[in-house]
């Protein structure tokens, strides 16, 4: 066996390959056959062979009883402590925020069909959101998740909406998925997203999508209507922009490895 020649930017092509595998089976929906993505790698149907066979014999790729392959559960554990990291390089950015704003500060990224929250600095308020890091929720019923989706195209959108379907939290959620797009179609273009008791009774939120993250990811301010009032929404969300274009741009600039 030839052993693999490293690109003009000195990657391992194998190696490039691999993770290339690795998210055209998430952008599938974490399952596709061979054929499948040979016809969307361009790669011949060999090496597919030989690096989802390396894959599998790692636990980062399980063959499933219809013989089409899956991502595996290895990959959990990484794509955890990731968010995690992502959340503690971000805290003092949410600070900031929060010295600012006066309301607790949020940070998720979606994965696996869920936003989860990975960094949050609260409020100095005696009432305040009490969401923890590491709790999952569906998109669709909060102001991180329809931020995050308002990034999205539609049919990704449509199909992530059909693998979990939309219940209702309270009376004001969305359960309706062309209702939503409409309504993701006003986020998008102002730039922000106001859960409006849409999670949780008596809480609202205003939520911004960040750009050129390793998952798709949002920040957000929380707190009760009295305080967190409509009026106040035009005043914080330019801090909310503002603070969520910092993350980016310094994501964008650091390597969060070192």
């Amino acid at each position: 066996m030839t052993e693999d020649k490293g690109g003009r930017d000195g990657s391992v092509q194998s190696l490039r390959r691999a993770f290339e595998l690795l998210e055209r089976l998430a952008d599938a929906g974490g399952e596709a056959s061979l054929s499948e993505l040979a016809s969307g790698s361009g790669l011949p149907m060999p090496t597919i062979h030989r690096l989802i066979r390396t894959l599998v014999a790692l636990g980062y790729v399980r063959q499933n009883t219809n013989r089409r392959y899956a991502l595996g559960a290895r990959l959990i554990r990484l794509g955890e402590n990731a968010s995690m990291q992502f959340g503690t390089w971000a805290r003092p950015l949410l600070a900031e925020l929060v010295d600012e704003v006066g309301e607790t500060a949020n940070l998720a990224v979606l994965e696996r069909d869920e936003v989860v929250y990975v960094s949050q600095v609260p409020s100095k308020h005696s009432m305040r959101m009490f969401t923890e890091v590491g709790r999952r929720v569906l998109p669709h019923g909060t102001g991180v998740g329809k931020a995050i989706l308002s990034r999205l195209p539609p049919d990704e959108v449509r199909a992530l909406l059909t693998r979990t379907g939309m219940p209702a939290y309270t009376e004001h959620t969305y359960t309706d998925p062309d209702e939503l797009l409409r309504h993701l179609v006003k986020v998008a273009n102002q730039g922000y997203a106001v859960d409006e008791s849409e999670q949780e009774l008596g809480v609202r939120c205003i939520a911004v999508p960040l750009t050129g993250t390793p998952a798709p990811a949002a920040v957000s301010v929380s707190g009760p209507e009295g305080r967190l009032t409509k009026e106040a929404v035009s005043r914080i969300a330019p801090v909310v922009q503002r603070v969520a274009a910092t993350l980016s741009a310094h994501l964008a600039s650091t390597d969060l490895s070192a």
